[in-house]
């Protein structure tokens, strides 16, 4: 019995912070349109062959800057994953120049749940950014894809925006090559919408990312 509220516990400390739970659970993801699902179905194969074959997954998001975008990927692909409880998932991001992780991603995803400490204050700030308490948090700052911190094979490469799909095509060590791109939420910056239109990317990220991971348990 002891045994038993033991795991309980475990489970339990396991858990999304709530906020961030909420979160998901009231994301709709029948809204996705055909086209749009097609082309989220890559990622999500991908994901299954690695599983049935027993292989780690590494996913890298690349963006230009890797400071927007690619960072909001990062953080709801590897969050999907602990909320659909698939395992083995790894998720990092880049850029093909590295830049700072810009300051409203941080805010949009404080507003979210997330907890985010800065670890450095410097013109390239790195993050810890934590959505259980119980797993290492993500550790976020701006770099180029093939960074020391990233994978140098046997990862899928995702390209989240056009620049970087353009720009970069041939990633070095990627085993797939994936394009799901996002309009830059850069457009709003200095405007009064800035903090609708960055929570809104966020939004229909995590949504996809929601879509995706809901498909490897299916």
């Amino acid at each position: 019995m002891g045994r038993a509220v033991q795991q309980m516990a475990t489970a339990v400390k396991m858990e999304l912070f709530k906020p961030i739970h909420k979160y998901i659970e009231a994301l709709e993801t029948q809204k996705l349109s055909d086209e749009r699902k097609a082309v989220l179905q890559p990622l999500a194969d991908y994901i299954i062959s690695k599983n049935k074959a027993n292989q780690a997954v590494q996913l890298n998001f690349i963006c230009t800057h890797n400071s927007r975008r690619s960072h909001l990927a990062q953080v709801w692909a590897q969050t999907m994953a602990e909320y659909f409880k698939v395992p083995n998932i790894q998720c990092y991001s880049g850029g093909t120049e590295a830049t700072a992780v810009y300051p409203m991603v941080v805010e949009t995803l404080q507003n979210t749940g997330f907890e985010i400490s800065k670890k450095e204050n410097s013109k390239n700030p790195i993050y810890s950014i934590k959505f259980t308490s119980e797993k290492k948090p993500i550790i976020a700052f701006s770099k180029k894809y093939d960074d020391k911190s990233n994978p140098k094979s046997g990862f899928a490469a995702i390209m989240t925006c056009s620049q970087a799909d353009a720009g970069c095509p041939f990633v070095a060590g990627s085993e797939k090559r994936i394009p799901i791109m996002y309009v830059d939420p850069k457009v709003s910056d200095g405007t009064p919408q800035q903090m609708q239109v960055y929570m809104e990317r966020s939004k229909q990220i995590a949504s996809e990312m929601k879509y995706v991971f809901s498909k490897i348990i299916s």
